[in-house]
C-alpha cells in the first residue's frame, strides 16, 4: 500500500489530515481526570492520596496495553487503531452521564472507577496509534512541529474541560456535564475518522512480538527518550490533580475557584504548544529540551516560594508557577517522542508503543504527590515536579547520550 505524503500529493492529503488532527481533541479527554478528581474528593469523602489513585487507574492501562497495541497496530493498521481507541473512550464518557442520572452512593462510586479505567484503556490505544498515524503525512525536521500541533489540539480539549465542568456546577448543579459534552464531540469525530481515506503501509504482521518491542528499551537513545516522556506525563497529570489542592491549602478560595488553575496550566499549555507548532523546526531539539527544563525548574521554585510563605502568600506567585510549567512542559512530549521516531524509523510502530508507555507515569507521579502532601504538606509533591523539571534539563545538558557515536540511525 502506497504512503500518503503532503509533499507528494499537496493540498488532497490536507483534507485527509484534518479528521487525524480532530482525533488529537479526543486524546485530550484523557486530561479530564484531574478536573474530575477534584470533584469525586470530597463527593466521596477522600484523602489526597485515595483521590490521586483515580488518576493512576487512567495511566496505569498504558503499562499493559501500550506495547500490545504496537502489535495490534502492526496487524490492523494506525487508522483502525485510533478508531478502536476513540469507541473505548465514548463509552468511557458514558458511563459517568449514566452514573450520575441513575445511580447514587457505592454504584456511582464503582461506575466511575470503571469509566475511569475505560478512558486509560482508550487513551492508550489512541496515544500509541495516532501520533505514528501523522508520519503518514509528515516526517524529517518537520515532525516535532507537526506533533506539537497535535498536542495543541488536544490541550484544546484540556483546557476546555474544567471550564464546562465549572460552568454545569454553577448553572446545574451537574459539573459532570462535561462528560456529556466530550462524548457528543467524540462521537463526531469518530465517524468523520471512519469515513475518512488515509492510506498507510501495513508492516509484516509476524515481525513485531511483544519481548522484540521491550529489546529496544536496551537503546540507550530509547530508554532516556521512554523516561524523558514519564517525567512529562507525570508532572502534566500532577499539576493537573495537585496544584488546585496547593492554592486552597494556603489560601481561602473555594474549588470552583482554585479549579481554574488547572485552565491557567492548560492555557499556557496550548500557548506553549501552539508557540512549538510553529518554531520547532527551526530549533534544535537540544536547545528547544533544555529551555523547557529552565522554565520548568523556575516554575518548581515558584511553587516553593508560595508554599513555605505561611501567611496570605500572593496568589500572582501560584499562577504564575502554573503558567510557567504549563508552558514548559507543553513541548516536551513532541521533542523525545519525534526524536526517538525519527532515530529508528523502521520501527515506528514499536518505538510509539514503548514512548506511550511511558505514560505510566501519570500513574507514579499523582499518588507519590499526593503521599507527600499527606505528610509533608503541599511542598512534597512540589518537589516531584522539581525532580521531572531536572532530568529533562539534565537530559538537555548531556544530550551526547541521545545521540549515535556515527551519527548514523540505529537499527535493531
Amino acid at each position: 500500500m502506497s504512503t500518503v505524503s503532503v509533499n507528494n500529493r499537496g493540498k488532497a492529503d490536507i483534507k485527509f489530515l484534518i479528521p487525524v488532527m480532530a482525533s488529537f481533541f479526543v486524546m485530550g479527554f484523557v486530561d479530564l481526570v484531574g478536573t474530575a478528581t477534584n470533584y469525586i474528593k470530597p463527593e466521596f469523602h477522600l484523602s489526597n492520596s485515595q483521590t490521586n489513585l483515580f488518576t493512576s487507574m487512567v495511566f496505569f492501562w498504558f503499562l499493559i496495553f501500550s506495547v500490545p497495541t504496537s502489535v495490534l497496530m502492526n496487524k490492523i493498521g494506525r487508522r483502525r487503531t485510533v478508531l478502536l481507541s476513540i469507541v473505548v473512550t465514548s463509552l468511557a464518557m458514558l458511563l459517568p452521564v449514566i452514573a450520575y442520572i441513575a445511580m447514587s452512593g457505592t454504584s456511582r462510586y464503582v461506575m466511575m472507577i470503571v469509566s475511569f479505567s475505560l478512558l486509560g484503556i482508550g487513551n492508550a490505544l489512541m496515544q500509541v496509534s495516532l501520533n505514528p498515524l501523522l508520519t503518514v503525512f509528515v516526517g524529517g525536521d518537520r515532525l516535532a512541529s507537526t506533533l506539537t500541533t497535535g498536542q495543541f489540539v488536544k490541550a484544546i480539549a484540556s483546557f476546555f474541560a474544567p471550564i464546562i465542568a465549572g460552568w454545569g456546577a454553577a448553572a446545574f448543579n451537574a459539573w459532570w456535564i462535561l462528560y456529556a459534552v466530550y462524548l457528543v464531540v467524540g462521537v463526531v469525530i469518530g465517524v468523520a475518522l471512519a469515513f475518512d481515506k488515509v492510506e498507510e503501509p501495513l508492516p509484516d504482521a509476524g515481525k513485531a512480538t511483544i519481548l522484540s518491542c521491550f529489546k529496544l528499551l536496551g537503546k540507550r537513545i530509547v530508554l532516556l527518550c521512554f523516561l524523558g516522556i514519564i517525567c512529562h506525563v507525570g508532572i502534566d497529570v500532577g499539576v493537573n490533580a495537585q496544584a488546585p489542592r496547593i492554592l486552597m491549602e494556603h489560601t481561602d478560595v473555594t474549588l470552583e475557584v482554585a479549579g481554574g488553575a488547572t485552565s491557567v496550566y492548560f492555557a499556557f499549555r496550548t500557548i506553549g504548544c501552539l508557540t512549538g507548532g510553529l518554531i520547532l523546526h527551526r530549533l534544535s531539539n537540544k536547545f528547544a529540551l533544555r529551555c523547557c527544563g529552565v522554565i520548568m525548574l523556575s516554575s518548581a521554585i515558584c511553587y516553593a516560594i508560595f508554599a513555605m510563605i505561611a501567611v496570605n502568600p500572593p496568589q500572582w506567585l501560584f499562577y504564575l508557577a502554573t503558567a510557567l510549567i504549563g508552558f514548559g512542559n507543553s513541548n516536551v512530549f513532541s521533542l523525545f517522542l519525534s526524536h526517538a521516531l525519527l532515530k529508528m524509523p523502521k520501527h515506528q510502530n514499536e518505538i510509539s508503543g514503548l514512548m506511550m508507555m511511558g505514560l505510566l507515569g501519570g500513574a507514579i507521579f499523582p499518588p507519590i504527590m499526593g503521599t507527600l502532601a499527606d505528610h509533608f504538606g503541599q511542598i512534597g509533591s512540589i518537589s516531584m515536579i522539581a525532580i521531572g523539571a531536572l532530568y529533562v534539563l539534565g537530559v538537555s545538558i548531556f544530550y551526547r547520550l541521545l545521540q549515535t557515536r556515527d551519527g548514523k540511525e540505529i537499527e535493531a
